[in-house]
């Protein structure tokens, strides 16, 4: 285990004597939020930097995934993997607007790289989704500079492996029978799953795309025994999660909360607009279950208001869209000073469940992460060597150079986006 910086020492000395000081926390937390877990890093990064220099980034899309794929390439012949949380036009496009900090400088300067890319507000402002891949993709590169897994360069391993759940539901949820169907072909899954994301809407009725009023006395029903009919099918010990997608008013979410406490849910993910408000709070207060947002929140300073308002049970961020493995982390250390526990949000390719994998093995209060594994989602197809294995729900953290996450050309080819270019 990684030795504790000189902020984290200091910070839990003062906690040990007295209860902390608004100011004392925010101190704290800034300091940790900069980048204090990077020093095990540098050290380890010392003996390689400068011998190698990033030449191009280059961006493209796959079928199926929303986020494209970052590759970054260096006179080394040694090439990096991300995933950005933007289309193959977008990252491309943004990728351009800011190539030329990056372009001949050494890849393993990350923690400079970070602050000049998210930084920028001149011709156009800094695009975090991007920004996210380019990140990734570069602490694959120092993996494989270092001959070090990723985990391990970030602070890791606090574990070897990590739990994951899928998102899914039965075909009706008001059906007893079809809840007993799904449960049944869940529980024999090759994967052993164990946690299972159900979509709040498929009791509801219609999608999460549309605008949705207040529900009302009939529809939060609905909800109820939706979940119970879910609950008694899966039985007492799996965990569930009740699902939306930032969609509902305050009186809604509040009915929602209420409607699922009977099934013990492992959270209620997102039933707000994605940006902090004071409704959040509300929420919590109201609810008797645990509170999970951040998918779509951006750095550590679109997190702080949730930690600071005590508004979440839980933080859940993408790799891709969050700032990255360097994002990401700084968002963990920020939430450990709150002792809030953290989930990452994952419905991409090979490349960010191989992130997130690292990530979870790299921070102590990690819980869970989504996943698409077996979900004829190209995950296991893309992998160039040993495609990922999950048993009993748990994925094992890749212990080689890098992310673990090197790509199949010739799959990668077949399955691009219509009018993508190869690596353009």
């Amino acid at each position: 285990m990684a030795r504790a910086s000189a902020a984290e020492a200091g910070f839990f000395r003062y906690t040990s004597r007295m209860k902390p000081r608004r100011r004392d926390i925010l101190r704290a937390a800034l300091a940790l939020a900069g980048g204090a877990f990077l020093e095990s890093f540098q050290a380890l990064a010392a003996p390689e930097k400068g011998r190698v220099k990033i030449t191009a980034i280059k961006a493209m899309q796959l079928q199926k995934h929303g986020n494209a794929l970052v590759k970054v390439e260096t006179d080394a012949g040694l090439v990096g993997y991300g995933e950005a949380g933007a289309s193959g036009p977008m990252a491309r496009a943004r990728i351009d607007t800011f190539k030329h900090l990056l372009l001949g400088q050494d890849p393993l300067a990350i923690e400079r790289h970070f602050h000049k890319m998210t930084t920028q507000m001149h011709t156009y402002m800094a695009h975090i989704p991007t920004i996210s891949g380019i990140d990734i993709a570069l602490w694959d590169l120092a993996g494989k500079i270092t001959g070090l897994p990723v985990y391990a360069l970030m602070g890791g391993p606090f574990r070897d492996k990590i739990r994951l759940y899928i998102n899914t539901a039965p075909k009706d949820m008001l059906d007893p029978a079809s809840c007993r169907e799904w449960a049944a072909e869940m529980k024999q899954s090759p994967q052993g799953w164990s946690t299972f994301k159900v979509d709040v809407m498929r009791a509801i009725g219609g999608t999460s795309a549309q605008v949705t009023p207040m529900l009302t006395s009939a529809e939060l029903v609905r909800v109820e025994k939706g979940y119970a009919n879910v609950r008694q099918a899966i039985g007492p010990e799996m965990d569930l999660i009740v699902h939306c997608h930032n969609e509902f008013d305050l009186p809604s979410a509040i009915g929602i909360a209420r409607a699922v406490e009977p099934i013990r849910p492992l959270w209620l993910e997102d039933a707000l607009p994605v940006a902090y408000s004071d409704s959040w709070l509300a929420l919590k207060r109201a609810a008797r279950v645990p509170i999970l947002t951040g998918e779509k929140l951006e750095l550590p300073k679109q997190f702080l208001p949730f930690l600071q308002n005590e508004a979440v049970d839980v933080i859940h961020p993408d790799l891709a869209f969050t700032g990255g493995l360097t994002g990401g982390r700084k968002i963990a250390d920020l939430a450990a000073l709150y002792h809030v526990p953290v989930a990452t949000h994952n419905v991409g390719t090979l490349v960010l469940t191989m992130a997130s994998a690292h990530f979870g093995a790299s921070i102590f209060d990690f819980v869970t992460s989504e996943n698409v594994i077996g979900q004829g989602r190209l995950v296991e197809e893309m992998a160039a060597g040993r495609p990922p294995v999950v048993e009993g729900s748990y994925l094992e953290v890749p212990q080689v150079p890098g992310l673990g996450a090197d790509l199949n050309p010739e799959v990668l080819r077949a399955n691009l986006e219509p009018g993508e270019p190869f690596w353009g």
